[in-house]
């Protein structure tokens, strides 16, 4: 707190805070999705900043939110004056950014080193003379899964020996069986979709770097052996009815949380706070996590952008500037576990040492940390997420019977192509 005390202070002073205090005029919204754990730090700046208010505006769903802010910035209306930009859909606006606020023009250029360098590359512009987004989180993988699940099981519950489980990503298809021949009533995972995200980037990290597209944009899933390594790792489980069918976040996933409809999931660290969100009270101590399969790995993070349609873009930069520095970055991780991209952040006892009592006092400081300093970051194309959303469709009609496990992999290839043009 006397960090970010310290910070909103500073911050004060560098926009000018005298000009709008006390006018009560300056109304600031921020568009989010998911579990970004600002909510606290809105207060905070509010507190310090009496002219401005922050109106949160909240999705729950990435893809919900995705077309209202393509919309937004297309017609030059509707955006917030801060908005998060997702891993996936960055690489779409990076190639329009004169759609955003140049935040080298608002002191942006002297923050470089509070992120990790490739999360700032990656918010730069290919020549360097334009800043479209600031990072936030990171996402290092970890599997969480339900410790009361596997007692009945008969499987270990010690996040250690649970590591120990699955070295590989087939190892944990065998756990799996094993599970659901003790529990035919639960899944063991919630569907193909947030397992496909995981190993996509797992194995394009470990090979060449890139996933559906490489790094000319052009699209390459039916080339790319890291997007068939993982398809075909996911197409097991499917095929094996050892999922749920589900995507993250939407109102049946949330339902299925609390009802103990599936064991484990691939659990960037983000995930924890969107599980404790939907599950509440009554899942403090039912849920853990252990490593992922094949002991590295990320999925997501975001950054913050200011569109030109601000009327208050100097104010909007500031408040960027706060929520995604080393001190609003910790104030997140605490609030809903995004782990920071700062490393300052990350090495603050706050995030490094941290544990957490809703997920049985996992240390997740350690555990999302020595994951993050083994990302390796992977080229996504402008249409990265309309050829994700494809390829998922695809597998989801596999565990529904819809599509034969034969012919997925061509089904794939097909409806990527087409959402590619």
């Amino acid at each position: 707190m006397a960090a970010i005390t310290a910070l909103l202070a500073s911050t004060a002073v560098a926009c000018g805070g005298g000009d709008d205090a006390g006018s009560g005029d300056v109304e600031l919204t921020v568009d989010t999705f998911g579990e970004f754990g600002y909510e606290q730090l809105y207060k905070q700046y509010e507190a310090s900043h009496s002219g401005v208010k922050i109106k949160q505006r909240k999705v729950s769903v990435l893809d919900d939110y995705i077309p209202r802010l393509q919309r937004w910035i297309a017609t030059g209306s509707g955006a917030g004056d801060v908005v998060a930009l997702e891993e996936g859909i960055l690489p779409a606006y990076m190639q329009q950014p004169d759609k955003f606020v140049n935040l080298f023009d608002h002191g942006g250029r002297e923050l470089q080193n509070d992120y990790l360098p490739w999360k700032w590359q990656m918010g730069v512009t290919p020549d360097g003379k334009r800043l479209v987004g600031l990072g936030t989180d990171i996402g290092p993988l970890g599997l969480c899964y339900r410790k009361d699940l596997f007692a009945k099981a008969g499987l270990p519950t010690e996040r250690d020996e649970v590591t120990e489980l699955w070295p590989t990503w087939d190892a944990f298809l065998e756990t799996g069986k094993r599970f659901q021949a003790k529990e035919p009533k639960t899944k063991w995972l919630d569907g193909p979709a947030a397992l496909l995200r995981a190993t996509v980037l797992q194995d394009a990290g470990a090979g060449p770097g890139h996933s559906y597209f490489d790094k000319a944009n052009n699209l390459v899933v039916e080339t790319n052996p890291a997007v068939r390594s993982a398809f075909d790792k996911v197409l097991k489980f499917q095929e094996a009815g050892l999922t749920a069918d589900m995507q993250i976040f939407t109102p049946p996933w949330q339902t299925a949380l609390k009802r103990s409809t599936f064991a484990t999931l691939p659990c960037p660290s983000w995930m924890l706070g969107g599980i404790e969100e939907f599950t509440g009270a009554e899942g403090k101590g039912k849920w853990d996590v252990a490593g992922v399969p094949g002991g590295s790995g990320y999925w997501g993070g975001s950054w913050l952008a200011v569109p030109k349609q601000s009327k208050h873009p100097k104010e909007a930069a500031e408040l960027a500037k706060f929520l995604s520095s080393p001190q609003g970055q910790i104030g997140a991780y605490k609030d809903k576990n995004t782990f920071p991209s700062s490393p300052q952040a990350q090495r603050d006892p706050a995030v490094a040492g941290a544990t957490s009592a809703y997920f049985s006092d996992a240390p997740t400081g350690k555990i999302f940390g020595d994951m993050a300093s083994q990302v390796r970051p992977v080229h996504l194309g402008p249409k990265n997420e309309d050829v994700r959303q494809a390829v998922e469709n695809v597998l989801i009609s596999v565990g529904q019977g819809r599509v034969k496990p034969g012919d997925a992999w061509a089904r794939a290839v097909e409806a990527a192509k087409k959402a590619a043009r």
